[in-house]
């Protein structure tokens, strides 16, 4: 029941929060036109007008990249580069705008100015950082742990047959994807309390997370892993609509984008009904709490 009253609420909470999913689509589109439109210069430059862009228009062609001699290793250190500067500003840039987001999830149903949006993001910015960081740390370590290793092993041992390797690896990586549920749903139990308290300490904040998802883990654990599977499923839906299209035209690659922009500010607007939810639900059980120490006393 608690379930279907926090997904109820993070919907309304999610829509609430418009301004602040369209400032992090906003930023998106800008960060990821660093990076594109460089990208999109240095593509025109090596290919030009040949007919290798012909080839491509019908899938992806291993010997039209075999054709570039040297210019695919230019391309490929532009496109590293520009996703590692993607890695390096993403990372604070989406910890400044989550402390917003978060901020405007609250129980106010009078949604929050830009202005106020901003004051709240640089406000919890450090808290969010240092949660984004070490959960990120986290996983990475438990991604070696759970998965690199055992497929390393496996990959490296002589005895067996040769599908065991894979099937190591699919159960490893299963076991990774309900790990991740759990840090996961610990992120945004930490981010949530943080923004409802004057002390911002990423510590205390990751400490009641912690407390909050093995207190209720049942009801956590399955809220974040509906949420996720939702999302895993949308991200497989745009898969489908963008992957086989190859616009030929202006055109078509104008509605493209528009299409694009569309599906990525709908990916937004369901991430914030995740977090609006897990909002929700720590309101929730943190009220039940209150309830019962009424009682006692």
């Amino acid at each position: 029941m608690k379930i279907i009253l926090a997904f109820g609420s993070g919907i309304k909470r999610s829509l609430k929060a418009w301004k602040g999913i369209f400032i992090i689509w906003f930023f998106s589109l800008v960060m990821g036109s660093l990076v594109a439109l460089p990208m999109n210069g240095a593509m025109k430059g090596v290919f030009g007008k040949s007919m290798i862009t012909e080839k491509l228009l019908d899938g992806m062609n291993i010997e039209v990249f075999g054709d570039l001699g040297g210019n695919l290793r230019s391309i490929t250190h532009f496109f590293s580069s520009g996703l590692l500067l993607l890695i390096v500003l993403g990372i604070p840039v989406y910890a400044f705008l989550a402390g917003g987001l978060f901020s405007s999830l609250g129980k106010s149903d009078k949604p929050i100015s830009s202005a106020e949006f901003f004051r709240e993001s640089a406000g919890n910015f450090w808290s969010f950082l240092c949660i984004s960081l070490l959960i990120s740390l986290i996983l990475c370590v438990v991604g070696l742990l759970v998965v690199g290793l055992p497929v390393g092993l496996a990959s490296q041992s002589k005895t067996g047959s040769e599908k065991t390797p894979y099937i190591i690896a699919m159960v490893a990586v299963g076991i990774f994807f309900l790990v991740a549920v759990i840090f996961n749903v610990v992120a945004d139990y930490a981010r949530a309390w943080l923004v409802t308290r004057e002390e911002k300490s990423c510590f205390k904040g990751i400490g009641f997370g912690f407390r909050m998802t093995f207190g209720n883990f049942l009801t956590s654990f399955s809220l974040m892993f509906i949420t996720l599977i939702v999302f895993v499923l949308f991200n497989w839906f745009v898969l489908t609509i963008i992957g086989p299209w190859r616009p030929a035209a202006g055109g078509g690659v104008f509605l493209l984008f528009i299409v694009s922009q569309i599906l990525f500010f709908c990916k937004v607007l369901l991430k914030t009904w995740r977090y609006g939810s897990v909002t929700s639900l720590m309101e929730l059980e943190n009220r039940g709490e209150n309830l019962m120490n009424d009682k006692n006393s």
